[in-house]
This record gives C-alpha cells, sequence and structure tokens, in this order.
C-alpha cells in the first residue's frame, strides 16, 4: 500500500524540515492508527528514517521511536557513521531512546543490529567512550573497578570468560544506557560483544600507534605533535593523534 504521508515526509527531510517530516508520519498513525505507521516506515528509505530517529529529544516522547521495528531501526543504524559525528552522541540517545523503550525487548534490538553488516561497528561507536570498563566487565563479571587487576586476557580468554555469568545482576545496572546495554550483549548476545570488543581493541591499538608515529616525527622535526586525550570512566586515558581537518557532519 502506498502512503502519500511517506512522500511528504521524504520531501520535508529533503527541504532540511526534520520537525515537520516527523509531524507527518505521526499525523499517519492518528489518522490510520500504529499499524499503518509501522507498515508505512518499511517504505521509508533507511537514511529517511535515521533522519527523523536521530533527532531524538528526550523531553517528549516520539511515535517513531516507539514503533519502528528492529529490522527498520538495524538499517538505520549502520548508516549512522555517514553523519561523521565524533562525539557519537546522536547514536547513543536514539539507541537508548529506541531499545530501552517500555514493553520492548532490548535484546531484539541488539540482536537485529550486530548481525547486520556494519552493525558490530555502530555498536563499537556506542561503548567507545567506556571501552576499558566494558573490558573489565567482561574480565571480572562487574563494573567496579576495584575488582579489576587490569590484566590483558587474550582474545580466547575474554571468550571463555564472556561464557562465564556476571557478577552484578541486570537490575543492579538498569540504567538503560551503556552497562545495562553490555550486561544484555554479554548475557544474551556474547558472540557479537567478543567481535565488537575485537573492533575496539583494534581502534585502541591504531590510536596507540598513530600517536607514536606522529610524536617520534616531531621528536624528528623538533616540533611537538597534538593529540587529543579521551577520558572513559576509570579506564585511564588513551591518546588520539588530531586531525585539524577532522569536523562533526552535524
Amino acid at each position: 500500500m502506498h502512503y502519500p504521508a511517506i512522500v511528504k515526509a521524504q520531501n520535508l527531510i529533503l527541504a532540511g524540515d526534520i520537525v515537520g517530516a516527523e509531524s507527518a508520519l505521526v499525523e499517519l498513525a492518528d489518522e490510520e492508527g500504529d499499524h499503518a505507521l509501522v507498515l508505512a516506515l518499511d517504505q521509508l528509505p533507511p537514511k529517511d528514517l535515521l533522519a527523523v530517529i536521530r533527532e531524538y529529544d528526550p523531553s517528549k516522547d516520539s511515535v517513531i521511536n516507539l514503533l519502528v521495528t528492529p529490522e527498520q531501526f538495524s538499517r538505520a543504524v549502520v548508516i549512522e557513521k555517514q553523519y561523521k559525528d565524533l562525539t557519537h552522541a546522536h547514536l547513543r540517545g536514539m539507541m537508548n531512546s529506541v531499545i530501552f523503550r517500555d514493553d520492548n525487548d532490548p535484546v531484539e534490538f541488539l540482536r537485529a543490529i550486530g548481525e547486520r553488516e556494519g552493525g558490530c561497528d555502530a555498536l563499537a561507536d556506542y561503548l567507545a567512550d567506556h571501552w576499558g570498563r566494558v573490558e573489565s566487565f567482561l574480565r571480572t563479571g562487574t563494573f567496579e573497578a576495584s575488582e579489576d587487576t587490569g590484566a590483558v586476557l587474550s582474545e580466547a580468554e575474554l571468550v571463555v570468560q564472556m561464557y562465564h555469568d556476571a557478577k552484578v545482576d541486570q537490575d543492579e545496572i538498569a540504567d538503560h544506557d551503556w552497562m545495562e546495554f553490555t550486561w544484555l550483549l554479554r548475557a544474551h548476545c556474547p558472540d557479537i560483544l567478543i567481535e565488537v570488543m575485537v573492533i575496539l581493541r583494534a581502534r585502541v591499538k591504531a590510536y596507540e600507534q598513530e600517536a607514536e608515529g606522529e610524536e617520534e616525527d616531531g621528536h624528528h622535526q623538533g616540533g611537538h605533535t597534538p593529540f587529543r586525550e579521551t577520558h572513559g570512566e576509570g579506564e585511564g586515558s588513551q591518546k588520539k593523534a588530531v586531525d585539524p581537518d577532522e569536523e562533526s557532519a552535524i
């Protein structure tokens, strides 16, 4: 079935009116019911759906975020990187608003994202600011820094640890944010979380090698290579070379 509201929403998105586009979709739900909107979202290209849901406003409920299906959402999530948002703030906001919505199974969304090509990269982007504490959780089963010896485990050892029960229950860390997100991945999608950790480890290693190389070049030239220190919560710091031309697309 063809829905005129979809054409209207696409034209508004093209014109940069995201609020108007969402209103057009909400109007469809009001007139023809939630089921009609779910069917209509299947006709909306992932890039247009993404344009609407990534502008999540936590001060009000979004009908789109409440009704989007795991498959529809995963198709949008994997292309979010095209916005080149270095902070990943919009990604985290829309992920939390959809995955942790009321009366919803968050694991369905996590699995749909993780099993789609590019999905584990998106999950890694979501967890990037907390990679150290995520890895600590995999080693120790808890998010308490005092429980972690800091030992670096091989990928095979991480896999073994992954299949041990966590030392904390979900309700103890039910923050509807990265800790609960990580707990759910470990408990229900360990294979996906392992792949995410492999990606995060590779990124950290690349950042360190890049920073070391540029620092060495700076010494040879008698200059100094600038870097950005990104501090997570409890994981220390990592040095990432700064690209002066690197800007967010937002």
